[in-house]
């Protein structure tokens, strides 16, 4: 059977969230649905928030913009057996009502669809640069431990062990996190590397709800080191609090500004250290901390990883 998302793209017609919830009257999405990075998306959510605060009486702005409200809350006033899935409105399935007024996080078979079709997909960086023999991915968020995120669908994100932080500590042999279901605070030290019997915290760049972890590395941490950005993710986190959390964040030119700083202290480092290290190409060899051992483990988690 053809699936609904091929007869859209025949029409070149993908209705906007917005529009299908029937808050705008006409707005088509050209990014397939990748709410989470959409300016549209954005700026409406923006305006609900600010109609939602607006009281019966308030002024004029407050009383033209009233229409404006949560698309979630528009299907909401249709009876339950009518609210189109999220995975139906972007095109994924047939039909399917929502029961959960739109909490994902409590739906059993969002958590099943996301499994079956999204978790093991293979995370795609626009372009990676880099940086003094690091590389960095484009689009992606870096937090000062040295942990990336990448924003997904929603509120949901994937973090991983950014290429500074395995080259400086790798190879790893475990990386371990909390348990599916459990609350992870942006900071908080709650997943934990280990090399050998050495271990580090590395501090969490987000704050939200474990929704999935790698099982590739959860089996084999040092394929991690390979590809860092795709299939070296350690966990799938959604979040609540991702609005304000990124603030706190790296991205774009900052994330370059940042990388250059952290290896500028690496060498710095090293020299006070009294030691020289391997190059390759002119840059910094992998297992840093194994060719020096004499940075010391605990010095080097808590220059970068801040723990």
């Amino acid at each position: 059977m053809e699936s609904l998302r091929s007869k859209k793209e025949k029409k070149n017609h993908f209705p906007c969230v917005w529009m299908q919830a029937g808050v705008v009257r006409s707005k088509y999405c050209k990014a397939f649905y990748d709410c989470a990075n959409c300016q549209f998306d954005r700026t409406m959510t923006n305006m609900a928030d600010a109609n939602s605060s607006v009281s019966e009486g308030s002024n004029t702005k407050g009383k033209k913009d009233k229409k404006i409200i949560y698309w979630m809350d528009k299907l909401k006033e249709l009876p339950v057996s009518k609210r189109p899935c999220i995975h139906h409105m972007k095109g994924r399935m047939d039909f399917r009502s929502c029961s959960h007024d739109y909490k994902c996080i409590n739906c059993e078979f969002d958590q099943y669809f996301l499994d079956q079709y999204t978790v093991h997909a293979t995370v795609n960086p626009v372009e990676v640069l880099n940086i003094h023999g690091f590389s960095i991915p484009q689009g992606y968020y870096l937090h000062k431990g040295h942990a990336w995120v990448k924003i997904e669908e929603g509120k949901t994100v994937r973090i991983g062990l950014d290429d500074f932080a395995l080259k400086v500590f790798g190879p790893l042999e475990h990386i371990e996190a909390p348990l599916i279901g459990k609350q992870m605070k942006q900071n908080s030290s709650q997943i934990i590397i280990k090399r050998g019997n050495l271990t580090a915290s590395l501090l969490s760049p987000v704050s939200g709800v474990i929704t999935d972890i790698n099982p590739n590395i959860r089996e084999d941490a040092k394929s991690a080191g390979k590809n860092p950005y795709t299939d070296g993710w350690i966990l799938r986190l959604h979040s609540e609090e991702l609005k304000d959390d990124i603030k706190n964040l790296y991205i774009a030119d900052q994330s370059e500004k940042f990388i250059d700083k952290e290896v500028n202290l690496l060498y710095s480092t090293i020299e006070k250290s009294g030691h020289l290290l391997n190059t390759d190409g002119g840059y910094l060899a992998e297992n840093i901390y194994g060719n020096i051992p004499q940075l010391g483990w605990e010095r080097l988690t808590r220059l970068f990883l801040r723990t």
